[in-house]
């Protein structure tokens, strides 16, 4: 097990990454059902993108500042505390995730959801309103903070570089995106075809979103706090060795 700061390869980092990227992607449905609800407004396609654009904007701050700072700490010598910033990170996304869970389960509305005055002004907002709007909503978003901050603590603990963090972190983006932009890339592409499946997926979600949402926060929840408590339990705060 190498200790933390040294150079991970490239399958532990993605062991550790594509799980929260995965999460970051699955857990808010809600933001793909708005995607899909802008697709099919009038000039669906650039208001679904700017929306799209609005979060990955977030994200690529998010990266700028809080990259720095770990780097900042870990330059400096601090592998036991980033180490133990990124245990806190995983404890406190688990049990957030658990306590959506449940709160989900028993029909309460999810935090990180968007007011019902949002949504329902879809069809009449503006590319840049719906712009505007995800950056809103991804500062507020306490889960999607923290699967990007657990993200950004992964990547710059492996020490890859520059330009190896910043593809990294471009994968992980994807990733977390890719439900979103994947039906705006195909109506933009193809939208006669489209439509018709954009209004399946819409259903579909609509439907089964509380379902996802439990079954996310739970599976999630419980694998952030096992990655937690496996750090935490391999060495005492003070020398940490990440799991």
């Amino acid at each position: 097990m190498d200790p933390l700061g040294a150079t991970w390869d490239m399958g532990k980092i993605l062991v550790n990454l594509v799980p929260v990227a995965i999460g970051a992607a699955v857990g808010g449905p809600m933001w793909i059902i708005m995607a899909l609800l802008l697709l099919r407004s009038n000039h669906g396609v650039a208001k679904a993108a700017a929306f799209a654009t609005g979060a990955i904007t977030v994200r690529i701050l998010q990266f700028v500042l809080f990259s720095r700072i770990f780097g900042a700490v870990l330059d400096s010598g601090g592998e036991s505390e980033m180490g133990l910033v990124y245990s806190i990170l995983l404890l406190l996304g688990g049990i957030v995730l658990l306590i959506t869970a449940v709160k989900t389960w028993f029909k309460e509305t999810d935090p990180d959801a968007p007011p019902s005055k949002w949504v329902a002004a879809l069809n009449r907002i503006s590319a840049p309103a719906a712009f505007g709007m995800a950056v809103v909503m991804m500062f507020l978003g306490f889960k999607q903070w923290v699967f990007t901050l657990s993200a950004i603590a992964i990547i710059d603990e492996a020490k890859m570089g520059k330009i190896g963090s910043v593809l990294l972190y471009l994968l992980f983006i994807a990733a977390a995106q890719a439900l979103m932009l994947t039906p705006i890339i195909a109506s933009a592409l193809t939208p006669n075809k489209s439509s018709k499946i954009v209004g399946v997926m819409l259903g579909w979600l609509e439907r089964n979103s509380r379902a996802i949402t439990v079954a996310v926060s739970l599976i999630f929840g419980v694998w952030f706090l096992s990655k937690s408590a496996a750090a935490l339990r391999v060495v005492p705060v003070g020398n940490l060795i990440l799991n």
